[in-house]
């Protein structure tokens, strides 16, 4: 009965306490509440909302239905990023090893993915024997000998936010700022950090497609980071277009294996730096902005940071020689050009068509239980802006089949359109959310 009850108090538009929180989300976790009634309740919170209080309480909730990393005794500061959505989006597959190897542990839980965008640890899983079901146990222990473990949520981390959010892609009820905001922050604030940068994506592409829903969700997670000692500082990035070249899982591990060894598209080194460097800073380990980047870029033209990924690799099961000869990765059986149909600028290359698209090739999933081709996808040559000529290239499909590349070129021709003239994209990197306000950066 107290399921039945709160759905129907939050359908009217009512508020839960704390207490009630508690009791529904440790019931749901304990199996005495079903799918079928907490998908309804889920779906009245996306409708009617949550405020403040509401989202602190089911983000204790969820954290408290688990256990925490302690991880205090590492003796050195422990920084993570998380992205909000995103097409292309490998930044982590960069990032983790390139901060890791300046003094920050990056204790870095990631989930699969999520409606139109990819997940980091189906990327990750198209290295062969790569382990992302570590304990907490081996990720400490990780976390000691290199600095850095890239895993996915464990049983033992917010197992009720393990559940709904399966829950939550397949009811369509991802895009609601409480639910986005308490399910990213139960399981960062298990990890015992001692900051978060996070990645808020904007545009076409994004969760949310509004800018003042961006900063709202960017406040209520600064909020909640806070008020559990874990400073939280956002930064604002475009996805009115995919990040780099590559959508599709090896082809991005390939994309940012290219860009740890300092060959990777411009526009995703720019985002990779812009977060990393907030990291260092948070961390204490460079003085600002522009001694990160330097240290960064340093990193990377020095190989090191390229070498961290092979010990992440290895320590993980992983076969380390990807970084070397990158066709040691899944290969897509059939490929082919799509090209342009007449001269003009680019006016879009459209995210979430471009999701939907690996999707329907067999790279994405439609529920959590379905498998996927970590081979198929796109390389996309084309930015919003360019001239292009008629029958220039715009991009590449990678399919299992005929029948696949027949399903690949018909999503890029609803993700590319060609015209006379275009309107100018989005900043790559536009402003800059801490718990003081909000900065312009473009």
């Amino acid at each position: 009965m107290l399921a039945h009850r709160l759905i129907e108090r939050k359908r009217d538009g009512g508020k839960l306490d704390a207490g009630e929180w508690r009791a529904l989300v440790m019931a749901y976790s304990a199996g005495h509440v079903p799918d079928y009634q907490m998908s309804a309740f889920l779906m009245a919170c996306f409708l009617r909302g949550l405020d403040r209080a509401e989202t602190a309480a089911l983000t204790d909730a969820m954290l408290n239905s688990g256990v925490r990393f302690e991880l205090a005794s590492l003796g050195k500061p422990r920084i993570d990023k998380h992205s909000i959505g995103g097409v292309g989006d490998k930044v982590s597959l960069i990032l983790a090893p390139l901060v890791s190897v300046l003094g920050v542990a990056v204790p870095m839980v990631s989930g699969r993915g999520l409606g139109h965008t990819g997940g980091t640890l189906d990327k990750l899983e198209s290295i062969s024997g790569f382990r992302t079901d570590l304990t907490l146990a081996e990720a400490r222990e990780q976390l000691e000998e290199i600095g850095c473990a890239l895993m996915g949520q464990t049983a033992e981390v917010a197992p009720a936010d393990r559940k709904m959010y399966a829950l939550r892609d397949a009811t369509a009820t991802v895009e609601s700022i409480p639910l986005i905001a308490s399910s990213i922050m139960s399981k960062k604030l298990a990890e015992d950090l001692t900051g978060l940068v996070l990645d808020i994506k904007r545009g076409s592409g994004a969760f949310l497609t509004s800018f003042e829903q961006e900063v709202a969700l960017a406040q209520e997670m600064i909020d909640l980071g806070e008020s559990h000692g874990c400073p939280v500082v956002a930064v604002f990035t475009a996805m009115d277009r995919p990040l780099g070249r590559a959508c599709g899982n090896a082809l991005e591990v390939e994309e940012a294996i290219a860009t740890l060894k300092g060959e990777g598209p411009p526009d995703l080194l720019d985002v990779t730096l812009a977060l990393s460097a907030e990291m260092l800073v948070m961390a204490g380990v460079a003085r600002d902005l522009d001694a990160a980047r330097a240290d960064l870029k340093q990193a990377i033209a020095s190989g090191k940071a390229a070498d961290q990924f092979r010990r992440i690799i290895e320590r993980q099961g992983g076969d380390a020689n990807v970084l070397d000869d990158p066709a040691l990765l899944p290969q897509a059986a059939e490929c082919e050009l799509f090209t342009a149909q007449r001269a003009g600028v680019v006016q879009r290359v459209e995210p979430r068509a471009i999701g939907r698209g690996i999707t329907a090739l067999g790279g994405g999933r439609t529920t959590m239980a379905d498998a996927i081709d970590p081979a198929v996808g796109f390389v996309i040559t084309a930015k919003p802006g360019d001239w292009v000529g008629t029958g220039e290239p715009l991009a590449s499909v990678y399919a299992r089949d005929r029948a696949g590349i027949e399903r690949g070129r018909a999503a890029l021709r609803s993700a590319i359109s060609i015209g006379d003239e275009a309107e100018p994209p989005l900043p790559l990197v536009s402003h800059r959310v801490t718990k003081a306000g909000v900065e312009a950066l473009a």
